[in-house]
This record gives structure tokens, sequence and C-alpha cells, in this order.
């Protein structure tokens, strides 16, 4: 398996370069070894360190993030914890892309076990229809802020197609554009 490390607002030392190395390893029991695997760690104003971790494969993306205020570490195997976790908890949908024997043994890597989260038992309670108009961004941001929402579904004016634009945890803002 192949690991790119980033570290941004941060130096990444050889140390934590092959902890994450060894931790990230592990994940081989079950991703194929031509896997790309991207952490990203980063340090921000306040010192809180997060480390995210993406792996894209076959028409789907993992992706995993945990914060710490005070230790880079727990967030490398808080991140590669909520990873399995994820993966054990969508097994039979990745199951045709992940190891043939990836799940040989229940037992967790990172973790003493599956939580039952409230994420298994998230259901759809709620149905919304609403007039999507085409816009800039500029005004999709302004329409979001008046409204005071997380996230904004637009039709972008340049594009002519749907966009989602959402506040990001840092405060910034992100824009989603399909690819097809």
């Amino acid at each position: 398996m192949k690991t790119n490390i980033v570290g941004k607002n941060m130096n990444v030392s050889d140390a934590v370069s092959r902890r994450v190395l060894r931790k990230t390893g592990k994940m081989e029991r079950y991703l194929h070894k031509d896997t790309e695997m991207m952490v990203r760690l980063t340090r921000d104003i306040n010192h809180r360190r997060t480390c995210e971790i993406t792996v894209p494969f076959e028409g789907v993306v993992l992706r995993a993030e945990a914060s710490n205020d005070d230790n880079l570490y727990i967030s490398i195997d808080q991140a590669l914890a909520k990873m399995e976790r994820q993966i054990h908890k969508h097994r039979a949908k990745l199951s045709k892309r992940l190891r043939d024997d990836a799940f040989r043994s229940e037992e967790l890597e990172f973790t003493e076990e599956i939580e039952d989260s409230e994420e298994e038992k998230r259901k759809v309670v709620r149905y919304k229809t609403f007039p999507v108009r085409p816009m800039s961004v500029d005004d999709a941001v302004f329409q979001m802020e008046l409204l005071g929402h997380g996230f904004f579904v637009f039709v972008n004016v340049d594009t002519d197609q749907t966009n989602v634009l959402y506040l990001r945890m840092d405060g910034d803002l992100g824009l989603l554009e399909p690819e097809a």
C-alpha cells in the first residue's frame, strides 16, 4: 500500500512519518497492496492536531478525520479506528473492493469493538422540496448566510450544474461540484 503523508502548518518529523507508516500498514489487512492512502496532518491556529485519512479506490472514497488538542498520535489512532469501523459497518457493500481475506478475523486492529452508534439507526424522517435557481457562488454565499444554514444547494450560473456550498469546521466555506 502506498501512503502519502502531508503536513499543513507543521513539519512532519521522521518519527511521526514512521508511526503513520507503521499504523497505516496494518490497514493492508483490508485493502489491496496497490491502494493509495493519503494522510494529511494539520495543526490549526489553536494548536489543535488533526489527522485526515482518505482512501480513494474503485468508485468509493473512504475518509476519516480526528482531532485532539494535545497529541497528534492520538488523532492518528482515532482516525484509523474510525476508518476501520466504517469498513466493518459497510463491509457488505465494500466486500468486492476489499481483500478477499479482509474479514478472516472479526477482531479489530484499532478498536476494541464496533460500538453501536446512532449512525446505524439513522433513517430519513423528513422530505423537503425547494426551488433551485441559477446563481453565482457569491450570491449563494450571501443566501446561505442570510438563512443561517451550514449548507446551501444551488445551480451554478457559470457551469449550469447543481452545487453544494457548505460551512467547514475551520470556519471557511467549501464548494461541492459534481464530476461525471
